[in-house]
């Protein structure tokens, strides 16, 4: 199977909310919005996250009223530190904060409205010898 592309697709309570808070604290584009359904892109990524409201018809009658749960986002960034003084600058509440996972993740996470968990994450060299073994020095993804 060849695949072309990707993207996530997410449903949410209310879309405009979680549209906002990519695009004011994440740089995240709009670039196709309606009734129940946004379309957001990033410079930085080639996969663009779909938000759809819950309980509309678009959905398979057997999701159509869930909401997103369970589903982590992630972005690596390359100035960890940086990123979590800007979001608490900005107002936004730290869910999560900064910690590092033994395998070489540093981490912390922020929730949109909706629910949805934004993880910001940092590879570094693993504090656990049982993980620097297969380390090249780069991100596992």
């Amino acid at each position: 199977m060849e695949i072309n592309s990707t993207a996530l697709s997410l449903t949410v309570t209310d879309v405009e909310a979680s549209s906002r808070f990519l695009k004011t604290h994440f740089k995240f584009q709009e670039k196709w919005s309606a009734d129940g359904f946004a379309y957001l892109t990033h410079h930085g990524l080639n996969m663009p996250l779909i938000f759809l409201e819950s309980g509309k018809d678009v959905l398979p009658e057997a999701i159509r009223n869930d909401k997103v749960s369970g589903v982590i986002v992630a972005f690596v960034v390359d100035e960890l530190e940086v990123e979590y003084e800007r979001l608490k600058n900005e107002g936004v509440t730290i869910t999560e904060p900064i910690r590092e996972d033994p395998w070489g993740e540093r981490l912390f996470q922020v929730t949109d409205p909706n629910g949805v968990v934004i993880q910001l994450v940092q590879w570094v060299i693993p504090s656990d010898s049982q993980f620097t073994e297969n380390h090249s020095g780069s991100q596992p993804w």
